[in-house]
Order: C-alpha cells, then sequence, then structure tokens
C-alpha cells in the first residue's frame, strides 16, 4: 500500500466539515436564550427578590397559612355534618346492629362523666 491509500479515509472524514465559529456562536445564542426562557417560566427572579424582603415573605406566608386553615376548618365541618347526617339516618331507621352500638357509646361516655366529677 502506498501512503493515497491510507490517507483516503481521512479525505471522507473531511467531507463532515466541523462548525464553524459562526454555527457555534449561533447554537451558544440558542441555548442561552433556552436556558433564560427555563428561568423567566420558574420564576426564579420573583422568589429572590421575594427573599431579599423577608417581611413580605413573612405576610405572604401567614396569608397562606390562615387560608389554609380556614379551608380545612370548612373541609372538616363538612365532613363532620355529613357524617352526624347519615348517624342520624341510620339512628331513624332503627337498625338493631347500629342501635346497640350507639347504645353503647352513650353508656360509656354517660359512666365517663359519672366518674370524673369536676
Amino acid at each position: 500500500m502506498n501512503e493515497q491509500d491510507t490517507q483516503s479515509p481521512s479525505n471522507s472524514e473531511s467531507t463532515t466539515q466541523p462548525k464553524n465559529a459562526e454555527d457555534k456562536i449561533e447554537e451558544l445564542h440558542k441555548l442561552t436564550n433556552r436556558l433564560a426562557n427555563e428561568l423567566e417560566r420558574s420564576r426564579i427572579a420573583q422568589y429572590t427578590e421575594l427573599l431579599n424582603r423577608p417581611w413580605k415573605l413573612i405576610g405572604l406566608n401567614l396569608l397562606s397559612g390562615a387560608a389554609r386553615g380556614v379551608g380545612i376548618a370548612i373541609g372538616f365541618t363538612f365532613f363532620a355534618a355529613t357524617i352526624i347526617y347519615v348517624l342520624q339516618v341510620l339512628g331513624a331507621l332503627n337498625l338493631p346492629i347500629v342501635g346497640d352500638y350507639i347504645a353503647d357509646i352513650v353508656r360509656i361516655v354517660q359512666r365517663q362523666l359519672e366518674l370524673n366529677t369536676y
């Protein structure tokens, strides 16, 4: 084999030219724009601004905690009212098993009240 035969594979590799500087800059520009858009979408600027203003952060946390507490109270009230309504309906049916169970609960509560006089 001569030198020309050994160099022929390198000639085929040269057909896939490496990216020139403009292509690299364009790719870097696209990547930077995508990263900037992702940061804007994640609202990182508002979050860092909020961290730099601790009183506003405390106020927002108090407000969100109060709203969460009110929501829990309303939800529990609705749940408890539903359970009480179902128990009243079951009590009105005068079912033997349910009636005995409720009577046992009433007896236990009455005994407890008689034992603990405050």
